[in-house]
């Protein structure tokens, strides 16, 4: 019988070596399901998520249920207290049973405070940093001769980019 040889070359993936200490960081602030926080966009939706973020998940002493604390800013708690009970379904959804018996919504100012502070918002990305116009003419002459409009585009922005970094 021959051994099977591994593709990886002795590599492992990320999220493999991260795996243990993710699941640990989560299991201490009670997230039995680290999914909750890696996915939490996409299991509240977007609407949601931008002005809320799960911050615990707390067990009582009878172990019947949990309580989500959910952090957000003081005008979109109004708002989110009235959608309560769908935040707790979609959370539940997520795992497969009736985990979060209960949904409390702490409130912090978007600014002012040392910690507390809530910042949904995502930072923007850096602007790219103009071409010359001779990298430019370049990276058209070199694409020029391809018929095909998307494999054009992606080799003049290939050109583009080895031309600038060359010039760097």
């Amino acid at each position: 019988m021959q051994r099977r040889r591994s593709s990886t070359r002795g590599f492992k993936r990320t999220a493999t070596l991260l795996n243990d200490q993710i699941r640990r960081a989560g299991e201490s602030r009670g997230f039995a399901v680290s999914r909750l926080l890696t996915h939490w966009a996409e299991i509240v939706g977007q609407d949601i998520a931008a002005v809320a973020q799960p911050v615990k998940v707390g067990y009582g002493k009878g172990g019947f249920g949990a309580t989500l604390t959910v952090l957000t800013t003081g005008p979109q708690a109004a708002m989110l207290d009235m959608q309560r009970e769908q935040l707790r379904d979609k959370v539940n959804a997520v795992y497969g049973f009736n985990a979060i018996s209960r949904v409390r919504i702490t409130q912090t100012a978007p600014t002012g405070f040392a910690e507390g502070q809530a910042s949904f918002d995502h930072k923007p990305k850096p602007a790219k940093p103009k071409l010359s116009p001779e990298i430019a003419a370049e990276a058209d002459k070199v694409s020029r001769d391809i018929h095909d409009g998307d494999l054009r585009a992606a080799l003049e922005r290939l050109g583009r980019n080895v031309l600038s970094k060359q010039k760097r």
